[in-house]
C-alpha cells in the first residue's frame, strides 16, 4: 500500500534509490511529491512521485522504481500510473521525466521521446535540473513527455 513520504523517511526512500540507482538530487524539497511502498519488514520497495513546475501546468515525474526482487510483476506501472493521475489530480496536463534506461518502460505508458531543453526550461527552478546542468550531465540525459488524459 502506497503512503506519502514523509520527512521522517526521506533517508529511507534516499537509500533505497540509491540502491536502484536512480536520482537523489532534491528529495526533500517542499514541491516534491512522493509515495512509498513498504514490505512487511517495514522496508522501501516501491517509490513514485513528481513536482509540478512553477506554472502548475506541468510534472516532472520522478523516484519511480520497484526492489529489483518485484520486479516484472506490473508493479512499476501501478506505481508510474499513480503519479501521472495524482499529478492530473492537481491540474498538470502534461508530464515529463528523464531517463536514459527505460525509455522502453515509459513507451508502453504512453510518453514519447521529446525536447531535453524544453524539459529543462519548464522545470529549470526545480534542484533535479539544476545538478544536472551544473554537473554537465543535462547533455546526456534522454527526454520524454505525454500529455495527461
Amino acid at each position: 500500500m502506497l503512503e506519502p513520504c514523509g520527512a521522517d523517511a526521506v533517508a529511507d526512500l534516499t537509500a533505497f534509490l540509491r540502491e536502484v540507482d536512480l536520482t537523489l538530487s532534491g528529495l526533500d524539497e517542499p514541491d516534491v511529491r512522493l509515495w512509498i511502498e513498504r514490505d512487511a519488514e517495514g522496508r522501501i520497495v516501491g517509490s513514485t512521485g513528481y513536482e509540478l513546475n512553477a506554472a502548475g501546468d506541468a510534472v516532472l515525474v520522478r523516484s519511480v522504481a520497484v526492489h529489483p526482487r518485484q520486479r516484472a510483476a506490473g508493479r512499476g506501472t501501478a506505481l508510474a500510473r499513480f503519479a501521472l493521475a495524482r499529478a492530473a489530480d492537481e491540474g498538470a496536463t502534461t508530464a515529463w521525466l528523464f531517463s536514459r534506461r527505460s525509455g522502453g518502460f515509459w513507451q508502453t505508458l504512453g510518453f514519447a521521446p521529446a525536447d531535453r531543453d524544453e524539459l529543462a526550461a519548464l522545470f529549470a527552478e526545480t534542484r533535479q535540473v539544476r545538478m544536472f546542468q551544473e554537473s554537465g550531465r543535462l547533455s546526456i540525459e534522454v527526454a520524454w513527455s505525454m500529455p495527461l488524459a
